[in-house]
């Protein structure tokens, strides 16, 4: 590996946050370096939905026309009932959110959204990676920067640590020391459909959210609307977990082999067209959600020279499809704070921490409190639909998010 001018900030962890985070420090001048555990990269996770305030970000990065060429952009969200199948609240995206908010609101394949980042990062030139790279600890002082011990006996000194290693993040769990996240209860079974392998009916290139009692499903298109992803998600059993015998490898893998059986049973019984899709998957993968509880202060992002990013600090749950986003928006935020580098790193770090958390806690509460909204019954539940019937797209688009 080349020899890295001094000073220079190491990135842990190559996912989304971590390239993000990579590319952006580079665009402002930053000497960086990625080390990530993962021997090989891999198609990891299934779609997600990026909102204008992410897109906005990609573009100014200069990805606008590679995003277009991999991502699908649906016309509008739609929101229907799980049980009866009735149309809900709608919610114009495409044209609309161009005009309203400067960016167009896209749905993308994960691991596609992480090629094109990493391939801005290389295109970016003199970023090192190194892959199955574990860090194994860090000291960190405020004159000699941060130590950092790598498995294999090596080490680094680096300026400044930043910790985008994930929800079970071993940088925060140095930093922190706060243990481990807690499962959530709810199960998140995912698949991946070839459009051109579903009969017409079934077929969409918009976002639909299914809503139903301690349920909701979501299905949209990504790579360019040739496929579908499906997601659904499912209040798991009081004893699920303990009758599983879920170790923490268990919890931390987000893509296990799922029982079509026990979905089904979990489902129950569902409108019809959202039935005929269900039924339509071969195979489901499983997703375990676990999380932290929302952030408390700067703190949690940030502590003298070390910062984590994404889920190492705010993992989301994915009620508000911000997940990616707010590793994104702490990217672009980290780099601006530390493209001058006449200023001590730890300052420029506090900054960074003061102008995220309040922002990232606010999504994580939303999350939360859009889960209880979906998965509502009895008179919430009713009270819902009737808001929806009402005001529609007012309830549906968030300014407050977007608009940034």
């Amino acid at each position: 590996m080349q020899r890295m001018p001094e000073p220079y900030v190491l990135i842990s962890g190559a996912g989304i946050a971590g390239l993000s985070a990579a590319l952006a420090c580079a665009r402002v001048g930053r000497a960086v370096r990625v080390v990530e555990r993962a021997a090989v990269f891999g198609e990891v996770g299934a779609g997600i939905q990026i909102g204008p305030n992410v897109t906005r970000i990609l573009h100014d990065w200069g990805l606008e026309r590679a995003l277009a060429q991999l991502a699908a952009f649906p016309a509008r969200l739609q929101v229907r009932s799980a049980v009866c199948g009735r149309e809900l609240g709608v919610l114009p995206l495409g044209d609309v959110m161009r005009q309203r908010y400067g960016a167009p609101y896209a749905t993308v394949h994960r691991a596609d959204l992480h090629r094109l980042l990493l391939g801005a990062v290389r295109a970016q030139g003199g970023v090192p990676l190194e892959l199955g790279c574990e860090l194994l600890a860090f000291e960190q002082s405020p004159d000699a920067g941060v130590h950092v011990s790598l498995a294999g006996g090596r080490h680094l000194n680096t300026d400044a640590l930043l910790g985008a290693d994930g929800l079970w993040s071993p940088v925060r769990q140095q930093l922190l020391d706060d243990g481990d996240p807690q499962p959530t209860g709810h199960l998140a079974y995912r698949a991946l459909l070839q459009q051109s392998d579903l009969p017409a009916a079934l077929r969409s290139q918009q976002v639909t959210a299914w809503l139903g009692p301690r349920l909701h499903v979501v299905q949209y298109p990504v790579r360019g609307g040739d496929a579908l992803n499906l997601v659904v998600v499912v209040h798991g059993a009081p004893d699920w977990l303990r009758a599983a015998n879920a170790t923490p490898g268990q919890l931390a893998n987000w893509n296990q082999q799922a029982d079509r059986k026990q979905l089904l049973r979990t489902l129950g019984s569902v409108a019809p067209p959202l039935q005929a899709l269900v039924d339509a998957v071969p195979a489901w993968r499983l997703w375990i959600l676990c999380d932290r509880a929302p952030m408390a202060g700067a703190g949690e992002h940030a502590r003298g020279r070390v910062a984590l990013l994404g889920d190492a600090a705010h993992p989301m749950r994915p009620y508000l499809a911000q997940g990616a986003g707010m590793a994104i928006e702490d990217a672009q935020t980290v780099a601006r704070m530390l493209a001058d580098q006449r200023r001590p790193v730890s300052v420029a770090l506090a900054d960074f921490a003061r102008l995220r958390w309040q922002r990232n806690r606010q999504v994580q509460r939303r999350s939360r409190r859009n889960g209880r909204v979906f998965h509502a019954r009895g008179v919430v539940r009713w009270g819902r639909d009737l808001a929806l019937a009402l005001l529609g797209a007012r309830l549906l688009d968030l300014p407050w998010l977007y608009g940034r």
